[in-house]
């Protein structure tokens, strides 16, 4: 059965200006996302992943709106909203939500978490403040808290508890979509756990579908369906989790995953240590972004990008190796 696409990124880019000349016109363009294209299905876990500095959390802002692409197109749920006004995309914010990095930076430190988890549903419903507060309850007791959480402020919760009061504010209005942005990487590994199995068995529960951003390859085995890896602000492969774990393609790729632990003291993995320098954002290069670190460059590489193949059923790469 045919699967329903309920977000599509169409050659996305996105530069940001850097300096100032004289006439106070931009001096340059940092490249942060570059042709970014891949579609998510409904139910699915899709994560992007990359190291820091690749253009995966500017994604995940602009498909939520918070950045506007200079090109390309995002479709959600059959809707292009990529140049939609901020008052067109209000009634959209409801089915997409958004958890952040650090949890403490998207509290608002002098509001009650009752008032914080509440303020979507005075936004997007028009409940009355009784059934409000019911919701507000019942989403604290789903995530771990209790009620009597609510009429505390955010300075007097830990860290994983923070991602928690996140966790449910992201939950109030039953949205289809969220965007977890390193929802994990500032708690401690033992929280890491909790908060990714909350996250599994909450999407098991509300049909939830996630766009998981991370740099951490062994957070994403746990949670993903389908990978994409990000390197300098391309998509050099995206594949289902079996395959990329089992038979990565890129280069960049079978780096990434040589580095990921294994727990197992009389393993010995070979590890790709990439040498040469990363290339600049503002002057990318011509061919291929990989291509200075690669042990498999070739003449080509240096001269034409390549462009993304499907090599095996949903498995795409964007490399010279496979023509």
């Amino acid at each position: 059965m045919e699967k329903n696409k309920i977000l599509s990124l169409k050659n996305v880019c996105k530069t940001f200006p850097v300096g100032k000349t004289l006439l106070g016109k931009p001096l340059n363009f940092v490249h942060a996302v570059n042709n970014v294209s891949f579609d998510v299905y409904e139910g699915e876990t899709f994560s992007i992943v990359g190291e820091s500095g690749c253009g995966k959390s500017t994604t995940g802002r602009l498909i939520n709106h918070l950045l506007i692409p200079d090109s390309g197109e995002i479709w959600f749920q059959g809707k292009e909203i990529s140049k939609i006004s901020q008052d067109e995309m209000r009634p959209i914010r409801r089915d997409m939500q958004m958890i952040f990095q650090d949890p403490a930076g998207s509290l608002n430190p002098r509001m009650r978490i009752s008032d914080l988890i509440e303020e979507p549903l005075l936004i997007h419903t028009d409940l009355d403040k009784e059934e409000r507060m019911k919701i507000v309850n019942e989403l604290l007791g789903i995530v771990g808290l209790s009620a009597k959480h609510a009429q505390r402020y955010p300075h007097e919760f830990s860290g994983g508890q923070k991602q928690r009061v996140g966790i449910a504010r992201a939950l109030t209005v039953n949205p289809k979509l969220i965007i977890a942005d390193e929802p994990i990487s500032a708690l401690d590994v033992s929280i890491q756990a909790q908060v990714l199995n909350l996250l599994h068995n909450l999407q098991e529960k509300y049909n939830l579908t996630y766009v998981f951003i991370s740099h951490d390859l062994s957070v994403v085995e746990m949670i993903s369906d389908r990978i994409a890896v990000m390197y300098l602000g391309f998509v050099a492969e995206t594949a289902p989790k079996e395959l990329l774990y089992g038979n990565p393609l890129h280069p960049y790729t079978e780096a990434l995953l040589s580095a990921v632990p294994i727990p197992d003291p009389d393993y010995k993995k070979e590890r790709i240590i990439l040498e040469g320098d990363i290339p600049s954002t503002i002057n990318l290069p011509k061919g291929c972004p990989f291509a200075a670190r690669c042990s498999k460059c070739m003449p080509e590489c240096l001269e034409t990008r390549p462009e993304t193949k499907e090599v095996e059923p949903g498995h795409f790469v964007a490399c010279h190796l496979y023509k």
